[in-house]
């Protein structure tokens, strides 16, 4: 049988069952095995194992539930409180200033735990509320929280870097400096949206009230102590990684240890706040084991067909040379996204698309950003994207899945603008590792 005819067999199959509503983990690694003992033989079942011990002893991996217990920690201490009454106080005044503090609240958190869905259930729960009583329009609300929330992702310490790292060789350290500049930028460009959307439009996102926003100096200047500790969790973190005094496992476990102070700071450290957090990490670190080892073997059964040259040769052949190249292996990550998880994608695009980028002479840690910053879009665009039902998790009912949708589209044309600067100009990405480490 044909490689062809097998990569229609293959990706077809996996998309019939997900399609019928199979969970991802049980279509990869079934899909996998099935297609990887027809082609293979009993030898496959030996072939998985080996895969998923590798991945099991790499030491990097540790920090991924290290990460996510100091998100569900940070999630229940009252800094996202403490930090939206802040720019409640600070921001309040500006038009569409309580959407721009909620963004820079989700920055703050993006730098300090390294997924998206700590911010977005925060944020959402607090901000939203508060957003819609004052007259903000709902899309615009719902997407600011979206947007920020994915910042999670390409704000170092992340998770997706991790893992990215773990499949493809890439220094993490490398990949946590070069977030920083791009992070940043994004952030400056969902405020500036909302700052000039809000200022032709003052009924998205109304300032509030004069005698709710001037409270005098003292307040402000009080009310700031809040960021003191996310700030000195985040020194902990990426200082220690960019000072060479601990790896991103080691400074993962410096931000537990940052994020249980806060706990005590605030008052809000009890076993039954361990307990609860132990367990949601517990269950979301197993759920992100489970789809990397499914994944694993889904990239096993690709290869072992033989189908990395098939595609290898398929993307060079793309017409326009080595930026063509690029643009079409994003815009291929991008319809992915809208439909897969980032781990799958990873594991089933990275094995065979990080080769051909370095061998066209682009720097894989700026390769790394874009991906990077594909795979945030890709939790912020319908239908699958997972900051979607976060979202709708904790909205009120009278706000559908419908309005939800529809307010991502012009943050995702924000993503999108910051994706083609970064890929425009490079240096944003590569400056700073190549400065620092």
């Amino acid at each position: 049988m044909s490689i062809e005819l097998l990569t229609v067999l293959f990706f077809g199959s996996l998309l019939l069952f997900l399609l019928l509503g199979l969970p991802l983990v049980f279509v990869l690694g079934g899909v996998s095995v099935i297609f990887l003992y027809f082609t293979w033989g009993p030898i496959a079942f030996y072939l998985l194992p080996s895969q998923i011990w590798g991945s099991m002893n790499s030491f990097t991996l540790v920090a991924i539930p290290l990460f996510v217990f100091m998100a569900m920690v940070l999630e229940r201490t009252g800094v996202a409180r403490a930090l939206y009454n802040a720019m409640h106080l600070w921001w309040g005044g500006v038009r569409g200033g309580l959407a721009i503090g909620t963004v820079l609240i989700c920055a703050v958190f993006a730098a300090m735990c390294g997924i998206s869905g700590a911010a977005v259930v925060a944020m959402g729960t607090i901000a939203l509320p508060n957003m819609l009583e004052r007259g903000y329009d709902r899309r615009m609300a719902l997407g600011c929280i979206n947007a920020g929330g994915g910042l999670g992702v390409l704000i170092p310490p992340s998770v997706l870097m991790i893992l990215y790292s773990l499949i493809t060789g890439v220094s993490v350290g490398k990949l946590f400096v070069a977030g920083i500049l791009p992070g940043l930028l994004l952030t400056a460009l969902i405020c500036v949206y909302i700052a000039i959307r809000c200022y032709f439009q003052p009924q998205m996102g109304p300032a509030l009230p004069r005698e709710e926003r001037d409270v005098g100096w003292g307040p402000k200047f009080a009310a700031l102590r809040a960021v003191l500790l996310p700030m000195l969790i985040v020194v902990m973190v990426l200082g220690s990684i960019i000072a060479g005094i601990a790896t991103p496992t080691e400074a993962a476990a410096m931000g537990v240890a940052g994020s249980l102070i806060s706990a005590v700071v605030y008052r809000q450290f009890t076993w039954s706040l361990l307990k609860d957090a132990s367990i949601r990490t517990f269950r979301l670190t197993g759920m992100i084991m489970w789809i990397l080892f499914a994944a694993h073997a889904f990239s096993s059964a690709y290869q072992g067909m033989g189908a990395q040259d098939l595609i290898r040769d398929s993307i060079m052949a793309i017409p326009g040379g080595p930026w063509a190249v690029v643009i079409v292996i994003q815009l291929i990550v991008f319809l992915m996204a809208m439909v897969l998880d980032p781990l799958g994608i990873m594991l089933i695009v990275l094995p065979v698309a990080a080769p051909v980028v370095v061998s066209l002479g682009f720097d894989p840690v700026w390769f790394g950003i874009l991906f990077i910053i594909n795979m945030e879009i890709g939790y912020m665009t319908p239908p699958f994207g997972f900051n979607l039902f976060y979202l709708k998790g904790i909205t009120p009912p009278e706000i559908t899945m419908g309005d939800i949708y529809k307010s991502v589209v012009p943050y995702t044309a924000v993503c999108l603008l910051a994706l083609a600067i970064v890929m425009a100009f490079p240096a944003i990405a590569t400056w700073l590792p190549s400065r620092l480490m």
